[in-house]
C-alpha cells in the first residue's frame, strides 16, 4: 500500500519572498511614484516612478537609503534650506514628507510640482506616493491668470460684458454694463429681467426673436441693436453680441457676450439719413422724401378706394432777380424764410418740401375737391406776399402755384408731381402770381413739346429748316434795299411751321445756337449769290435776328466773323437785330459785345422799339445803327393821333442819334405815305411782300419793282 505524501509548509523565507514579489508588483503597477519607509526612516521598497518624479539618479535606489541621504541629494537640486547633519536633514525631510495633509512641493529648479500622499503603517513606518502635478498646476495657474485677465478686462473694458447661465437662469452683468445705464453695483440682481425689462418696448419683440433664433441654432451668433432705458429714463442705443455654449446634444446651456454703446453712431446714421432726405438750407424734406410721402398717400388712397389729397407745387416768381441784385447769401436767407412761412401756413401734419432751387411743394391732406384746393392755394399765395425782413431789408415775393388732385389713374408719385409742375408752369405762362389746376390737356401739350423737341434735334440734319426772306424797301427810291431773313421749319408731319412754334422751344432746349448759326450762314451765302447775280449799288443788306441765348454766347463775335469768312459776305452789309429785352438783361455786357461788333464793321438794329424796357439812358450809350418801330404803332398811326406822335417822336430821336429807322408791319398805302412824309428811311410789311421762300424772293429781285 502506498503512503500519501503530506504537502510541505512554506518556510518563513519563502513567505517573505512571496510578499516582496507581491509588493514589488503592486508598486510597479502604480502610475504614481511610491516608496515604503520603515520606522527607522529608511527606504524598504519603491518603484522607479518614485525616483523619476524626484529626478534622482545614482545609488540611492537601494534598500536602506535614509531620508537624510535623500535630503542631501535633493538639496543639490532644490532649495529646501540649510542643514547638513543627518538628524537635521532627517527632521527637515520629515517635516516635508510626514505632515498629515498632502502638500505641493517645488522640487526642481525647472518648477516641477509634486503632490504627495502619506499612509502610516502599524510598525511606525509609512508609505508615500508622489504624483507629478506639474501640468495640472500649470493649467490651474493658466486658468487663474485667465480669470485675472478676464476680471481686469471686464473692469477696464469700454464694453459691458454679460454671461447668462441658461441652466440656472442666472445672468452676470459686468460693472461696466451697469455703469453704461447709470446703475450702481448693488442696483442690479442676477435675473434676466434686469436686462429685458429695460429694453424699449418697440425693440423687445425683435430682440427676443433674434435671441431665440440663435439659441435654437438658426443663426451662427447672436447680434442685436436695441435701446436700453437708463436710470434717468433716457435711452441708450446698444449693440449686443453673444455666442451660445452647447452640450453634446446641441442644446444651448449658456450664452455670453458684450454690450457696446452705439448711441453716437446711431445718431450719426440718423443725421446722415436726415441729410439724405432733407434740404440742407431749409431743413424741409427734399424731393426724394416728398415723393415717398406722396407714394404713401397714393397707396392709402388706393387701398381705401378713394382719396382726398392734392399735391401743390410753388415756384417763386423772378427769384433770379433777388440773387442777381442782392447776392446769393440773401437769396438763401429768403428761401429759408419762405420755407418756414410755408410750413407755418400749411400747419402740423402737412408735408412741406423743397424739391430744389426756388421751388417748394406741399402735400395737402383732406381736400374736398378742386374748389377747396384752389382756395387753399390762393390763401397760401396771399400769406406768402407779406413782406419778409431779410438782413434789414423788406422783401416781397410772389409765387406761381400748380395743383394736382388725387386721381385713381395715378400709379406713381412722380406722375402726380409732374402734373402739379405742369400746372405751375401754366400759371407762370398766364402771368405769374396765380394758381392753376392740372388739366389733362397740359400733359398732352407737354408730350407734344417733347415730341417736337426730339424732331427739332434732327431738323438740321434732315435739311428740314428753310430760310424765308421779307424785303426791306428804301422809301426814297421805292426799291429793295435788303431783306430780313426768317427761319421756317418744314415739319415732315405738321407742314410749314413759323418761328413762334419752335424758336422759343429751341432756346429752352439749348438748340438755338446751332439753329442760329445755320440761319446766319445760309442768309449770308444767299445774299452773296444774289448780289453777284443782281448787282445793286449800294449793295443789298441782310438782317438776321439774334435771340437772347445767342447774344449771351461767350464766343458770339468770333463765331459771326468766322461765318462771314466762310460765306464770303461783307461784314458791312450784315445787320444783326436784337430786342430791348435781350440788351437790358445785362447792359454792361451788351455794350461790350455791341462795341466788339462795331469794331468788326457789323451793323446792329434795335428791334421792336417801344415794346420793351425802352430805356433812353441805355439807348444813347449803345452803338446802334438802326431802330425798328414795332408794327403796333404803325397799324394805328393813320387813325390814332397819339400813335402818329409816337412814331414821329421815335423818328426824331433816332435821327438825332444818327440812326436809320425801319417801320415794320406796313400794310396800306396810307401808312406808306405817312411814313414818307415823316422822313422814315425804310419800311417792310405785307404791302410790299410777306416773307417769301428763296425762289420767290429772288424773283422780286429779277422784277426790280418800284413801290
Amino acid at each position: 500500500m502506498t503512503r500519501r505524501k503530506t504537502p510541505s509548509r512554506p518556510t518563513s523565507s519563502d513567505a517573505g519572498a512571496s510578499d516582496g514579489r507581491l509588493l514589488r508588483a503592486a508598486l510597479d503597477s502604480l502610475t504614481q511614484g511610491a516608496a515604503v519607509f520603515g520606522a527607522d526612516r529608511r527606504l524598504q521598497a519603491w518603484n522607479e516612478r518614485f525616483f523619476d518624479v524626484l529626478e534622482l539618479q545614482g545609488d540611492l535606489r537601494r534598500p536602506g537609503t535614509g531620508l537624510a541621504e535623500l535630503f542631501r541629494a535633493l538639496t543639490g537640486r532644490g532649495d529646501f534650506g540649510p542643514g547638513d547633519a543627518d538628524e537635521a536633514a532627517t527632521r527637515e525631510v520629515e517635516r516635508l514628507f510626514l505632515p498629515p495633509d498632502p502638500a505641493h512641493l517645488h522640487l526642481t529648479p525647472g518648477g516641477r510640482v509634486v503632490e504627495r500622499l502619506l499612509a502610516p503603517m502599524a510598525d511606525g513606518g509609512f508609505v508615500v506616493t508622489l504624483t507629478d502635478a506639474t501640468d495640472r498646476r500649470r493649467a490651474e495657474l493658466r486658468l487663474m491668470e485667465s480669470e485675472e485677465r478676464y476680471a481686469l478686462a471686464s473692469a477696464g473694458a469700454n464694453d459691458g460684458l454679460w454671461d447668462w447661465n441658461l441652466s440656472t437662469n442666472r445672468l452676470y452683468l459686468s460693472p461696466r454694463w451697469k455703469r453704461m445705464l447709470g446703475l450702481a453695483e448693488d442696483d442690479v440682481g442676477d435675473e434676466p429681467s434686469e436686462w429685458l425689462d429695460r429694453v424699449h418696448t418697440d425693440d423687445l419683440e425683435r430682440l427676443s426673436a433674434v435671441l431665440e433664433g440663435h439659441l435654437a441654432g438658426r443663426s451662427p451668433h447672436f447680434e442685436s441693436e436695441h435701446r436700453l432705458r437708463r436710470t434717468d429714463d433716457s435711452y441708450l442705443w446698444v449693440l449686443a453680441r453673444g455666442l451660445a455654449v452647447r452640450d453634446g446634444f446641441g442644446r444651448a446651456t449658456r450664452i455670453a457676450g458684450s454690450l457696446t454703446d452705439v448711441t453716437d453712431r446711431k445718431y450719426q446714421e440718423a443725421q446722415a439719413l436726415h441729410n439724405t432726405l432733407h434740404d440742407p438750407l431749409t431743413q424741409l424734406p427734399n424731393r426724394a422724401l416728398f415723393l415717398d410721402r406722396v407714394a404713401q398717400a397714393l397707396f392709402r388712397a388706393r387701398r381705401a378706394g378713394s382719396g382726398r389729397f392734392a399735391v401743390l407745387c410753388l415756384d417763386l416768381d423772378r427769384f433770379k432777380l433777388v440773387n442777381d441784385s442782392l447776392g446769393h447769401r440773401l437769396g438763401d436767407e429768403l428761401l429759408a424764410a419762405v420755407g418756414r412761412r410755408l410750413a407755418e401756413i400749411a400747419g402740423a401734419g402737412q408735408t412741406v418740401a423743397r424739391p430744389g432751387g426756388d421751388e417748394f411743394a406741399v402735400l395737402i391732406d383732406e381736400v374736398a375737391g378742386p374748389v377747396e384746393a384752389r382756395a387753399l392755394a390762393e390763401r397760401l399765395l396771399a400769406d406768402l406776399t407779406k413782406a419778409f425782413d431779410i438782413d434789414g431789408r423788406r422783401l416781397v415775393v410772389t409765387g406761381s402755384v400748380g395743383l394736382a388732385l388725387f386721381d385713381p389713374a395715378y400709379e406713381r408719385a412722380e406722375d402726380m408731381m409732374r402734373d402739379a409742375e405742369l400746372a405751375m408752369y401754366q400759371a407762370k405762362s398766364l402771368g405769374k402770381a396765380r394758381a392753376e389746376l392740372f388739366h389733362p390737356s397740359l400733359h398732352s401739350h407737354a408730350v407734344h413739346l417733347l415730341t417736337l423737341e426730339n424732331d427739332l434735334r434732327q431738323a438740321i440734319g434732315r435739311n428740314e429748316l428753310q430760310l424765308y426772306f421779307q424785303p426791306i424797301i428804301y422809301l426814297k427810291t421805292g426799291r429793295i434795299a435788303g431783306f430780313e431773313s426768317l427761319a421756317r421749319w418744314r415739319h415732315p408731319r405738321r407742314g410749314l411751321l413759323g418761328p413762334l412754334e419752335f424758336i422759343t422751344l429751341a432756346e429752352e432746349t439749348g438748340q438755338i445756337g446751332q439753329i442760329g448759326a445755320w440761319v446766319l450762314e445760309e442768309a449770308c451765302r444767299r445774299m452773296r449769290d444774289w448780289q453777284a447775280r443782281y448787282p445793286s449799288d449800294p449793295a443789298l443788306t441782310i438782317s438776321v435776328n439774334l435771340s437772347i441765348r445767342q447774344f449771351n454766347q461767350i464766343d458770339l463775335v468770333t463765331e459771326i466773323v468766322e461765318i462771314l469768312a466762310r460765306s464770303g459776305w461783307r461784314a458791312g452789309k450784315l445787320k444783326l437785330e436784337l430786342t430791348e429785352t435781350a440788351l437790358m438783361q445785362n447792359a454792361a455786357r451788351a455794350a461790350h459785345i455791341l462795341h466788339q461788333l462795331k469794331a468788326a464793321d457789323i451793323a446792329v438794329s434795335l428791334d421792336d422799339f417801344g415794346t420793351g424796357y425802352s430805356s433812353l439812358s441805355y439807348l444813347h450809350a449803345l452803338p446802334f445803327d438802326t431802330l425798328k418801330i414795332d408794327k403796333s404803332f404803325i397799324a394805328g398811326m393813320v387813325s390814332d393821333r397819339s400813335k402818329l406822335e409816337i412814331v414821329r417822336a421815335i423818328l426824331l430821336l433816332a435821327h438825332n442819334l444818327k440812326m436809320d429807322v425801319v417801320a415794320e408791319g406796313v400794310e396800306t398805302v396810307e401808312q406808306l405815305a405817312q411814313l414818307r412824309a415823316l422822313d422814315c428811311e425804310y419800311a417792310q410789311g405785307y404791302l410790299f411782300a410777306p416773307p417769301l421762300d428763296a425762289e420767290a424772293a429772288e424773283q422780286l429781285l429779277v422784277e426790280n419793282r418800284k413801290w
